[in-house]
């Protein structure tokens, strides 16, 4: 027997840059779901383990150099042709030595003391029980920024050293750069044990998805 009811219209999401495409919202629900996944694994890792995946991330950056290079010189061009002003563009610039000084940078990270674990304050209760406040990671950040590449590596490696999984929007002048550095440190987090989605991006979907 035919219902009185009528349907109830399809909801779009939408956010603050506009609808989301039902497929995009959809990849982008997974994206997250990763990078939530991911924090549970990272938070349960140990200072040794996740030490050993920022050495790996500092070794594969070294040895991908050209790749990122090429990536960067593709991204260079883009910015030229679309007007992009002289500082920008130097921003957005990585040449062998600056991906060497990326390198450098994790392994600096690597050797900061364990920021998990630590008791800030404590205090024993009337009943005897004792309360304390320990550090322990957020869970999944996430981070926007524009034309910085070098932010990208810099990012992760704080987040992995700190047992936190994140999401990057690291903006469209530096999108071929970001894909090959995102990759380069997921493949060292996979050899290293941890879950590659502890490092993730959406800079394929645009404003759309920094605002998700």
């Amino acid at each position: 027997m035919p219902s009185n009811a009528s349907a109830s219209p399809a909801v779009v999401p939408t956010t603050s840059a506009g609808p989301v495409e039902p497929q995009q919202d959809a990849d982008l629900q997974l994206i997250l779901e990763g990078a939530r996944t991911a924090s549970t694994a990272l938070a349960a890792s140990t200072s040794g383990q996740r030490d050993a995946a920022l050495d790996a991330i500092a070794t594969a950056l070294v040895a991908a150099a050209d790749r990122v290079v090429a990536a960067n010189g593709d991204d260079l061009a883009a910015g030229r042709a679309s007007g992009l002003a002289a500082g920008l563009l130097d921003r957005l610039t990585l040449d062998a030595r600056r991906v060497a000084s990326l390198a450098d940078a994790v392994t600096g990270i690597r050797g900061l003391d364990d920021p998990l674990g630590h008791v800030v304050r404590g205090r024993t209760l009337p009943n005897g029980l004792l309360l304390s406040q320990v550090r322990v990671p957020f869970g999944v950040v996430g981070a926007i920024y524009e034309a910085r590449p070098n932010v990208t590596v810099d990012i992760a490696a704080l987040a992995l050293k700190s047992g936190n999984a994140v999401v990057l929007r690291g903006g469209s002048a530096a999108l071929r750069t970001n894909a090959v550095l995102v990759d380069v440190m997921r493949g060292a987090l996979e050899r290293a044990g941890l879950p590659a989605d502890a490092v993730q991006t959406v800079d394929v979907h645009g404003r759309a998805g920094a605002a998700r």
